[in-house]
């Protein structure tokens, strides 16, 4: 399984990794704060989506 955090307003890729952490640790990594588009993160998740991949 792959954890992967994005940008809700430009898609940019802030986090992906087999291995698991919490969104807050992004956050922090990014000073809340999307080095694409430079949008306000989030400090909790609005939506989480989950994808099989068979």
């Amino acid at each position: 399984m792959v954890e992967k955090i994005v940008c809700e307003k430009c898609g940019y890729v802030l986090y992906e990794s087999k291995e698991l952490i919490p969104p807050l640790q992004v956050y922090e990594k990014y000073n809340g704060v999307c080095p694409n588009c430079k949008k306000k993160l989030n400090r909790k998740p609005l939506k989480i989506e989950i994808k099989i991949n068979k």
